[in-house]
């Protein structure tokens, strides 16, 4: 362990020093909490009372006397008595040894033998030293100057002084001659026996002592008493023989020292030993002393006798051998052992061994310090006597002893301050001391205070103490028990010099502490709870604990604060008071002391619970402030308690029992354990009734089981809720309180309090009777102040402020109008108050709308063109605004000019509206306005822009109307100077669509015919009309018009071919398929509809009628398109006409209920004589249609509906054809007339595939049907009869594949030869015409009619076939033989007369299909034939021919595509196939 440095005390820095004025005086404890953030960080804080604060003394002077402390002052300092612990124990060796012990010099100090020691011990031990030459290094450490050879000096007392006793310490032998030799200059040691002075008593003069200070230790405590008569035996060593007793015993003082075992082992006897103090009887003779190593009492010379024992030893049994009887006292090894291996006891202050009175004791006090400083002592610095005091208490050297009055009662002799009922009489003028809180009398008992609610006067806590103090006399590092609060108050004298740690570095000053002098707090562990070390601040400072000092002069107060380690010395006499208190504040510190106290097992002053409880009891009259800090530390105390009694009844203790602890003696309710003072509960057993534990040491009470033990407790825990409840309620209730009044003068938060709820808190408080003070006096002093100006905005609201007037008399305008000042300073007023009324945001509101509308205003005043609508808001908001406002008559001024403005911009903004008129009538408004810039920058504009438009309608309006019409181009340079004036000009506008229209007219007349399309006769006929509303010069209209005029005049003749005199049809519907066959006759037989429903399910939806079909094709893109439709159309046309027939036919049948039938136009059953249609297979009388009397056997009758034109033939129809195609338009007829033809051609294409393929040859296979045929050629019919006049071909023996084949050669408008023959066979295979035939009439003309048809039959149909096919081919070879010479010259001509041809590859699909060889040679020209599908096959001698100029090269008939041969000399003929790319021949 390190030296204390001997250099020069540097004093700590200065803790705060207080100044409060008179008003901050007057409540002690509300100071106290003020100053505490500051004051706690230094521990200790010094109050210098207002100077005219000065309390008499009131002490009775000649009554007092005590009995002060004696203070050795090298023995409070820790460091300093370790080692002077070390030097006793070093003495008493040698003393036991017959030495004297002297501390040599060395370089003319004395020499540190601790210092010496606790080196050589860290270097390794005095061999390990010696061994590795360190004697220099220690040295140095011992501040030694190196190269002296100071280290064999120090070898040398080591060796001689210290290495003895460390080895007896170890146990090993002592050197053969352990004798001390000593130097002249060496001091002798007298040892300061510090077991011996014992630690101070109690004065019972205090009724309740302090129980931690003043409780006579039990460790370490020894009794003076009277010990038994013992002889007296000379000091030095005799022989047994000269030895002679005297008879008169001395009386001496014996120590009762506790018999323990020995630590350390015998060195003779290397065993351990337990030495028992033996009383043996005294006696004389000689031969009773016996060596006790050799058991024989020879050599009586040389038989030492031991001054402890009385046991004997010879001189050289002895290990190691003594050469000479030693002088003076001597111990044996067993004595020596006992008394070096006693534990070192706990130290203490020895009373003084006379009593002083105050007068006396300030005589002895003077006198020291003038004697000791050599000066008078008023003249003593105080920064000397510091500096003295800390150098003494550091040294070994000097020994000075001081005496301290401390801890006097002052309830026996009277406080310094005067108190009521006192012997001392108080003037008049001071009696205001006797009440003040600063009166530590009174301080402690204060309504704020806690101590007030404990019971019990406690000196030193409740009850002051008095202090008489003299020059060094101290008070060593303590903290306050309980760590509370103290106040020490010097009367008069002398200053007293403080030394303080905050609260917070307490354990860091125990561990330092702890760390600098362990062999203390070995011995003594709650060494810094007795009050009895010191030690230097500078040494706690550089081990980093924080120190503060101050110096306390008379009429000052210095407080500690909770757990402030203090310590001070007295500069002199002086006479001080202190006492403990305790805040609200302190109340969590005062319950963790509790726990700090249990686990050191110290007494406490007082219970921690009990006081609690009892300030719960009195919850309702309580400081609320104190509530506060109770309600917080009581959930803690009854949280605890309820986790405590938890853990006892898991244990197993079942018993129980309620105890008025506060009746018991505090020492009987104390745990035998920790010492903790029992009040809410306990354990006890009935092993040991006189003992308690508390419940955290249950377990440590006795060995008994668990159920053994009871519970002895205060309050239940349902009583202890309900007291906290009430506390609860007068915290919080106060709290809140509280809060709120201090948030409104404050004004804390965002938004302030209202009028009602500071009268609500000012009710509240006189309610409650909460107490009067400074806080409640200021509200009611607001809430006056409030209420007036609440009533003043109310009047200025409601407008009955006083009316002011102008000072010649009369009233101003707007008298009842604030002016915007007289507003922002009233609500500036508003402001100031830290509450809100009801009113002020309406005031403010309207300030604010004020200052919003002046600012708006000056901003749109100076804007050149302000918006008309923030003008007209702006002026709105004027009307709410009950203020004088300036600024009205300029902004309505501005609102009408902006307005203007504002409808000239928007109309100039919008130009196709901005017409003539609304020019003139903005005009003729600007004229009416103020003068402004800007109005007339615009009224400038704005007639330019009239003049200029007025020009331009006029001229416009003459271009339109000029006749002939102008170009387009003309038109379109003007229309591109009108568009740049912003304007709407309607003459222009009429212009501009004019161009408009002109130039879509002429892009879509260009794109009819883009790419050698051909345009389509609606668009054609749309486009022509549309060009009469259009008043340009359109060059194309008069050649459009010319090709309409050529379609009318086709369709004309179409319709005179096709269409029958007065048809109900149009030329469409006669040309294209019968999309509504169903239909058409439904009208007529409702009936069908039903007989056949599953048919209407496949009618699409799209084609129901002509009119859809007209429409899909004028819609189609292209031909190929039109006859897709067309064909989907004849699909259905053959699907619903073939279901007809059927459905007809079945009504015949003698199965079918004839009542039921209705048939014919008519709709009437049938009757008489009947006719069949051979289409639709439907009957009709002969009387409503026209007669097929006149008709022959074999020629086929159709009903109206089934007759829809004339039928022309086909070489009729097919220049029809041709002519469409020269005109080079699209029509649906057209599209309707070319399918006819290739339907047509088709058709007979099938006719003869039929022929070929013998499908008529099958006809007769299948029989005859005429015996089935008279079943229904006469059929009744209730009582009446009809029959069928002409005979049809019965469908019974017919195919379906023949059947549709003479079903679809009725649906063609075209007459064809086929047809009839195909008719004509079937019906004289299938019904031939029979020998007797009454329902005909001359039945013999019909037979012999039909007899040629029957007997040629099909060889008539084949050989007609096969003859058509011969003559073509005959004509083919004709014509080509006569003009085959002049080909090559014909070649290179439009006009051609014959050409290569290829020769027929395939005839079997269609006459249509041509497919021309390019490997066949010239001559095969001949086999070739015309690529029209309806060739109609020219015969003579000349046969005109003409190539198609388009992408084919194909040759057709002239006749066959209806062209002249002047016009196929003059024109380009391009056939159908290139002009419609995507159409298609075949089927």
């Amino acid at each position: 362990m390190a030296q204390p440095q001997l250099n020069e005390f540097i004093p700590p820095p200065e803790c705060p020093v207080f100044e409060p004025s008179w008003e901050e005086f007057t409540d002690p404890f509300a100071y106290i909490n003020k100053i505490r953030p500051i004051a706690e960080k230094t521990g200790i804080c010094k109050i210098r009372p207002p100077p005219d604060w000065q309390p008499p003394f009131a002490c009775d002077v000649d009554r007092l006397k005590f009995t002060p402390r004696i203070q050795r002052l090298n023995e409070l300092e820790a460091q300093t008595r370790v080692k002077l612990n070390f030097l006793d124990q070093i003495a008493k060796f040698w003393e036991l040894q017959g030495c004297t012990l002297k501390i040599p010099h060395v370089e003319r100090k004395i020499l540190d033998l601790y210092q010496l020691n606790t080196l050589v011990n860290e270097e390794g031990g005095f061999d390990a030293v010696c061994r590795e030459r360190r004697w220099t290094k220690i040295s140095v450490k011992m501040g030694f100057a190196p190269g002296k050879a100071i280290g064999s000096h120090l070898r040398a007392h080591y060796e001689r002084i210290l290495y003895p006793y460390n080895l007896f310490q170890t146990g090993a032998n002592l050197p053969s001659k352990a004798t001390l030799t000593h130097d002249t200059k060496d001091k002798e040691y007298t040892p300061h026996d510090l077991p011996q002075r014992q630690s101070v008593q109690p004065q019972e003069t205090c009724s309740i002592a302090r129980r931690a200070k003043r409780m006579r230790s039990e460790r370490g405590c020894f009794k003076s008493e009277l010990g038994g008569i013992r002889e007296s035996r000379p000091n030095l060593r005799r022989r047994m023989g000269t030895f002679v007793a005297k008879s008169e015993p001395v009386q001496m003082p014996v120590t009762e020292v506790k018999q323990e075992p020995a630590e350390h082992m015998d060195p003779t006897e290397n065993e351990e030993n337990v030495f028992i103090k033996i009383e043996k009887p005294p006696s004389n003779k000689v031969d009773t002393y016996m060596c006790l190593v050799c058991g024989s009492g020879s050599e009586e010379d040389r038989l030492l006798l031991c001054d402890g024992c009385d046991d004997s030893y010879h001189i050289f049994c002895l290990i190691p051998p003594l050469h000479d009887v030693p002088k003076g006292d001597w111990r044996c090894p067993k004595c020596l052992a006992q008394e070096c291996g006693k534990p070192p006891v706990a130290f203490g202050f020895e009373q003084a061994g006379r009593s002083y009175t105050l007068q006396a004791f300030g005589d002895m006090a003077d006198s020291f310090k003038s004697d000791y400083f050599n000066m008078p002592v008023h003249m003593v610095p105080t920064e000397l006597v510091e500096k003295e005091f800390w150098r003494l208490v550091s040294t070994i050297e000097e020994d000075v002893t001081v005496e301290y009055g401390a801890d006097i009662a002052s309830k026996e002799f009277g406080s310094g301050f005067p108190v009521r009922n006192g012997h001392f009489e108080v003037p008049a003028e001071d009696e205001h001391y006797l009440t003040s809180g600063w009166n530590l009398n009174n301080m402690p008992v204060l309504d704020a205070s806690v101590l007030t609610h404990i019971t019990a006067d406690i000196c030193g806590m409740k009850v002051p103490w008095l202090y008489v103090g003299m020059c060094f006399s101290s008070f060593c590092w303590h903290i306050e028990d309980h760590w509370s609060y103290s106040i020490n108050y010097l009367h008069w004298g002398e200053p007293k010099t403080w030394y303080g740690a905050p609260g917070y570095a307490a354990e860091h000053l125990e561990s330092v502490m702890k760390k600098l002098a362990p062999e203390l707090f070995e011995s003594q562990p709650d060494l810094l709870h007795q009050l009895v070390t010191i030690m230097n601040p500078n040494t706690l400072m550089n081990n980093g604990v924080p120190i503060y000092r101050t110096n306390q002069c008379a009429g000052e107060f210095v407080i500690t604060f909770p757990r402030a380690y203090h310590s001070g010395f007295n500069q002199g006499f002086n006479f001080a008071e202190a006492v403990n208190f305790c805040t609200m504040d302190w109340m969590p510190i005062g319950r963790g002391c509790v726990g700090h106290y249990r686990q050191l097992s110290r007494y406490c002053v007082f219970s921690h619970d009990e006081m609690v409880c009892n300030m719960a009891f009195k919850a309702d009259t309580m400081d609320v402030d104190l509530a506060s800090a109770l309600l917080e530390d009581m959930t803690s105390m009854i949280k605890e308690e309820e986790e405590l009694r938890q853990k006892i009844n898991k244990i197993g203790v079942a018993q129980s029992r309620q105890v008025d602890y506060e009746a018991l003696p505090d020492e009987a309710r104390q745990c035998c354990k920790c010492r903790t003072t029992c009040y809410l509960s306990g354990i006890t057993c009935g092993c040991s009734p006189d003992k308690m534990a508390c419940l955290y040491h249950a377990q440590d009470l006795c060995s008994c089981p668990h159920s053994n033990l009871t519970l002895h407790f205060k309050f239940t825990l349902d009583q202890l809720y309900p007291l906290m409840e009430s506390v609860r309620l007068r915290a919080e209730s106060y709290k809140d309180w509280i809060r709120s009044v201090q948030d409104i003068l404050e004004n804390k938060g965002a938004v302030k309090k209202g009028l009602e709820e500071l009268h609500s808190l000012v009710e509240q408080a006189e309610t409650k009777a909460f107490p009067r003070i400074d806080l409640l006096d200021q509200l009611r002093t607001l809430t006056s102040e409030a209420d007036k100006v609440a009533v003043m905005a109310q009047q200025l609201l409601n407008g009955k402020r006083q009316t002011r007037y102008r000072s010649g008399g009369g009233k101003t305008q707007n008298q009842n109008e604030l002016s915007v000042d007289e507003l922002r300073s009233f609500v500036q007023q508003l402001d100031n108050l830290p509450c809100s009324i009801r009113q002020a945001h309406l005031l403010k509101d309207l300030l604010t709308r004020v200052d919003d509308f002046q600012q708006r205003s000056d901003r749109l005043l100076s804007d050149e063109s302000p918006s008309p609508q923030e003008l007209q808001d702006l002026l709105d908001v004027s009307l709410g605004l009950d203020v004088e406002l300036p600024q009205l008559p300029s902004l309505r001024e501005r609102l009408e000019q902006a307005r203007w403005l504002e409808a000239v911009q928007q109309a100039s903004s919008r130009p196709d509206s901005l017409c003539l008129d609304t020019m003139r009538r903005l005009i003729d408004q600007g004229v009416g306005l103020a003068p402004h810039s800007s109005v007339e920058r615009a009224m400038a504009r704005l007639q330019e822009l009239l003049t200029v438009s007025e020009q331009w309608e006029e001229r416009v309006l003459s271009l339109m109307d000029a006749r002939p019409y102008h170009s387009i181009d003309a038109l379109d340079d003007a229309l591109q100077e009108v568009e740049n004036i912003p304007a709407y000009l309607p003459n222009c506008l009429q212009l501009k669509d004019v161009v408009t229209k002109a130039k879509k007219w002429l892009h879509e007349a260009e794109m009819l015919q883009l790419g050698g399309r051909i345009p389509v006769l609606d668009s054609l006929s749309e486009l022509v009309l549309r060009a009469e509303s259009i008043p340009v010069n359109l060059e194309p209209l008069s050649r459009l018009e010319t090709l309409v005029g050529d379609v009318q005049s086709w369709k004309e003749s179409a319709a005179k071919t096709f269409l029958l005199k007065n048809s109900s049809f149009s030329l469409l519907e006669v040309l294209c398929p019968r999309c509504d066959v169903r239909s058409a006759h439904q009208k007529c037989k409702s009936k069908k509809a039903k007989e056949a429903p599953q048919l209407c399910k496949k009618i699409p939806t799209k084609l129901e009628s002509v009119c859809d079909v007209e429409r899909v094709l004028s819609e189609s893109k292209d031909s190929a398109s039109a006859m897709t439709t067309l064909s989907e159309v004849r699909q259905r046309e053959m699907e619903t006409l073939l279901a007809l027939r059927a459905s007809n036919e079945s009504k015949l049948l003698p199965a079918e209920n004839s009542c039921a039938l209705s048939v014919c136009v008519c709709q009437k059953p049938p009757s008489g004589a009947m006719v069949q249609c051979e289409l639709c297979r439907d009957i009709f009388h002969c009387n409503c249609v026209t007669s097929a009397a006149d008709l022959e056997y074999g020629q086929a009758w159709l009903c109206p509906l089934c007759q829809r034109s004339r039928k022309p033939p086909l070489d009729k129809v097919l220049p029809l054809l041709a002519s469409l195609q020269r005109i080079r338009i699209r029509l649906p007829e057209g599209d309707a007339l070319r399918f006819l033809i290739e339907r047509t051609v088709q058709w007979q294409h099938k006719v003869q595939q039929a022929c070929t393929e013998g499908v008529l040859e099958r006809v007769s296979a299948m029989g005859r049907v005429g015996s089935r045929m008279s079943s229904y050629l006469t059929q009744e019919t209730n009582g009446s009869s009809f029959y069928i006049e002409h005979q049809s071909v019965p469908l019974q023996g017919l195919s379906p594949e023949l059947e549709e084949l003479m079903v679809e050669g009725f649906l063609l408008q075209v007459t064809l030869p086929e047809t009839e023959q195909l008719y004509r066979y079937l019906l004289y295979k299938l019904a031939p015409l029979p020998l007797h035939s009454a329902p005909y009439g001359n039945g013999t003309e019909q037979s012999q009619r039909g007899s040629p048809q029957h007997k040629n039959g099909v060889s008539s149909l084949k050989s007609e076939a096969a003859n058509r096919q011969s003559k073509r081919t005959k004509r083919r070879k004709d014509s080509s033989d006569s003009h085959h010479s002049e080909k090559a010259k014909k070649k290179k001509k439009k006009l051609k007369k014959s050409k290569e041809r290829s020769e027929e590859s395939k005839r079997t699909c269609s006459p249509s299909h041509t497919v021309s060889d390019p490997a066949l040679s010239d001559s095969e020209e001949d086999f070739s034939l015309c690529a029209a599908p309806w060739c109609r096959e020219p015969e003579g001698d000349e046969v005109n021919w003409v190539q198609c100029d388009g992408s084919c090269n194909q040759w057709f008939h002239q006749v066959c595509v209806g062209l002249s041969a002047e016009r196929a000399e003059k024109e380009d003929y391009v056939c159908i196939s290139c002009t419609q790319p995507d159409y298609d021949r075949g089927e």
